[in-house]
């Protein structure tokens, strides 16, 4: 039971993190669109589930805190608080706070520490400024009720109550009516009718309770597996409506459920008889026993329902709604009865499926019940899928050495089998890569948050465009992307884009736009950091290279050359130090961990107009279609995406060893000899290759004695003694037990288009492909 608890709990910290995610995303979309209702529901549902799963793990800190923020947002949902820049930002630190407390949770801490501790208080006490300095209410709203009997508060007089609630439409009854009709899957999904109504005693007081027994039906046709209850109770409790609501979210996807508000218009009852499947006299007599309605409400209730149908079924047009009659007799204002409206309009959104359960629960309930568009969904383990991906590999390299075997013994029938089984293996390595794919979206829309609060920071008004969120690619490399692709951002925000003034003087509009790409391309993905802004400096980068030695006086350097000079550790032309950059430090640890993911960072900017920063990226890390080849006694892999074509090597570069350049259909093609490379020892062949290789739009020419055909490979990394090793990327096994090492491609490319000499080709050194 406590492995099952712990497992549960993961899970909640998991969905819980998610749903933050969610939350905070919203919240920065209100800023554009502060009166969307959705969107502030979507934030109310996130806290809501937040809230209502802690209370099941018995996390009370948790609860708590979240409980005055649920209540704010409860409060903006009606229209009472307005959704300004102040709360918004105080929402963002309250999400931050949860997301806090749930590392907490993950690291083991069930009881939150003295600073946590502190922290929530701190918050919860602004909130709770929103909940006391909100406009005044109506006068119904602002009556003592703490000297009522509760236990009898049916049969108590209450004159100034009735007539105050009279004068706006309203019942009498200080209490809470919950109206429920069970599903008949309620029972087989796991639930108890009867919970509820203990759960609801926990914060209130259940006054009176009417069963509804008329979905029953005969003996003959009975399930007992099936329920047929359904009830009607009054409830007398100072806790919320989401308090209330929350008692329900287990059952709420199964049932009928109606929540009407102490003093609540009578139009709602109204309301409650249309929705119910009973006869209205015998609903409203039930209503009258629970002390809801009283006998007159009751009376006008259905007197008031009879005369519309009537004028409907005369005219054809249903008749004035109350709100408008109370409006045109000058009882009320007019926003109170927009509001309260809406408030009806929500309540019956909330009695469908607008209020979200706690997503464990639902998940389960949905299984349960065979349906659901999550019914097909399961949440898996990283730790499994890394397992499976790992096994694949294995067994990719016994499929291969079965072929060399099939192959050797030359049986007909053994060779065919070992086809079949490859070309399985196949299907289950792209099937199991594609479990690990993710959209890099999700990690694109944290940036929203970066873009925001570093942007206000600085007294910026700084706009991000993303596109390409749709992206896939390896679920380990959106993890390591993230810290990279903060700095770079951050370093746009702070250098890259000028203030307003400065950029209204040069003719440019006051709002910076930052934009996030990512595409595809030749079997790589690209994710590119664009800024509008000043543009790198060429001259005061040259200067500052040649003063720290790293470039000398008089040295020719074409400009990506004096732009990569930025990522050399410890280089910085700011020329103030702030809290975001200005050290020096970043830009090489940027570039060392985008190498680490086997991928190049390169940047192109124009002084006075921005500057992309461009990432290049494999789409996975574990498995890859390479293409074999042979260099004297070693084998080779390279990435068969980046494979353009394969050519013999002419003879004029065989007798020219000093060749370093090809002619191939009237381009330029600069080679190197694998050979040469590693100091391979031996003559080679009488037949020489070229495999042309592209990287970043730069061909290249890798000449090697022999050429196997692909081959799917497993990349194994080197090991720390090895890091240092240029050209070389990693190591696989082949089928025959052999290590052969993976080419990295990027890495050959630079080396051999940086050669010196390379733009101007040397006749000498020139041979005709």
């Amino acid at each position: 039971m406590s492995a099952n608890i712990d497992d549960a709990l993961q899970t909640y910290i998991v969905e819980s993190m998610e749903l933050l995610q969610q939350m905070e995303e919203a919240l920065l979309e209100t800023e554009h669109r502060p009166d969307d209702p959705e969107l502030i529901n979507a934030i109310f549902r996130a806290a809501h589930t937040i809230k209502g799963s802690a209370g099941l793990f018995s996390l009370d800190h948790i609860v708590e805190f979240t409980h005055v923020a649920e209540s704010v947002l409860d409060q903006v949902r009606d229209h009472r608080i307005i959704l300004d820049g102040g709360l918004n930002a105080l929402f963002l630190e309250v999400c931050d706070h949860l997301g806090s407390l749930m590392d907490a949770l993950a690291s083991g801490q069930r009881t939150p520490s003295a600073e946590i501790q502190t922290r929530s208080t701190a918050l919860a006490m602004r909130l709770d400024r929103y909940l006391h300095n909100q406009a005044p209410l109506p006068a119904i709203r602002e009556l003592d009720l703490s000297g009522l009997d509760w236990e009898d508060a049916p049969q108590t007089p209450l004159p100034v109550v009735a007539s105050t609630a009279a004068a706006v439409g309203g019942v009498a009854s200080g209490l809470w009516h919950v109206s429920l009709r069970s599903g008949p899957d309620l029972l087989r999904n796991g639930m108890d009718p009867l919970s509820i109504l203990r759960y609801l005693n926990t914060f209130g007081q259940i006054v009176s309770l009417e069963l509804v027994l008329g979905a029953i039906p005969p003996i003959s046709l009975l399930d007992p597996e099936s329920c047929y209850l359904g009830f009607e109770l009054s409830f007398a409790s100072t806790s919320d409506r989401s308090s209330i609501e929350g008692a329900f979210d287990f059952v709420r996807e199964d049932s009928l459920i109606r929540i009407l508000e102490p003093y609540c218009p009578l139009a709602d009852y109204r309301s409650l008889f249309a929705d119910m499947p009973e006869d209205s006299l015998m609903l409203g007599e039930m209503l009258v026993r629970c002390g809801s309605l009283t006998r007159e409400e009751l009376e006008q209730a259905l007197r008031v329902q009879e005369e519309r149908a009537a004028e409907t079924a005369v005219t054809g047009e249903p008749a004035p709604r109350l709100g408008e009659v109370l409006v045109e007799q000058q009882l009320v204002d007019p926003p109170l009865v927009e509001a309260a409206l809406e408030r009806q309009q929500q309540g019956k959104l909330m009695d469908g499926a607008t209020a979200t359960a706690p997503a464990s629960a639902t998940a389960a309930s949905t299984r349960s019940a065979g349906g659901g568009a999550d019914a097909s969904l399961i949440r898996v383990d990283a730790a499994k899928l890394d397992q499976l991906i790992n096994l694949v590999g294995e067994l990719i390299i016994a499929g291969a050495g079965a072929q060399l075997v099939a192959r050797r013994v030359n049986v007909p029938e053994l060779v065919e089998a070992t086809g079949v089984l490859s070309r399985l293996v196949e299907d289950v390595r792209d099937s199991a890569l594609t479990l690990r794919m993710v959209q890099i979206g999700a990690t694109f829309n944290r940036f929203r948050r970066v873009v925001r609060d570093v942007a206000a920071e600085l007294g910026k008004d700084i706009q991000l465009d993303i596109r390409g969120g749709e992206t896939e690619l390896d679920k380990t490399v959106v993890e390591k992307i993230g810290d990279p692709l903060t700095h770079i951002v951050r370093n746009a925000l702070d250098h890259g884009i000028e203030s307003a003034d400065v950029r209204r003087a040069r003719g440019k509009s006051a709002q910076g736009r930052l934009g996030l790409n990512a595409y595809h391309e030749s079997g790589s993905i690209v994710i590119e950091v664009t800024d509008d802004g000043g543009g790198l400096k060429k001259e005061r980068i040259l200067r500052k290279a040649i003063e720290r030695g790293l470039v000398s006086e008089g040295q020719i350097l074409s400009d990506k050359e004096i732009f990569n000079l930025v990522f050399e550790p410890g280089f910085s032309t700011a020329e103030q130090i702030s809290n975001l950059s200005g050290r020096g430090v970043g830009m090489d640890v940027v570039k060392r961990n985008i190498q680490a993911l086997r991928g190049t960072v390169d940047l192109e900017s124009v002084e006075g107009q921005g500057t992309t920063v461009r990432i290049r990226l494999p789409l996975t890390l574990a498995i890859i279609d390479g293409f074999l080849i042979g260099a004297g006694p070693s084998s080779y892999v390279v990435p068969l995406e980046q494979v353009v074509e394969c050519i013999e090597l002419p003879e004029g570069a065989k007798e020219n060893l000093s060749a370093s350049y090809l002619n191939l259909r009237g381009e330029v093609l600069p080679f190197i000899r694998l050979r040469d490379l590693f100091e391979i020892p031996g003559e080679p062949p009488r037949r020489e290759n070229v495999v042309v290789v592209q990287y970043a739009g730069e061909r290249a020419g890798l000449v090697v004695d022999q050429l196997f055909g692909e081959f799917q490979t497993v990349i194994k990394p080197l090991g720390k003694v090895f890091s240092h090793i240029r050209c070389i990327g990693g190591s696989t096994i082949l089928g025959s037990g052999e290590v052969a090492l993976i080419l990295d491609v990027p890495g050959l490319v630079r080396h051999v288009t940086t050669r010196d000499g390379q733009a101007h080709l040397p006749k000498s050194a020139s041979v005709q492909a």
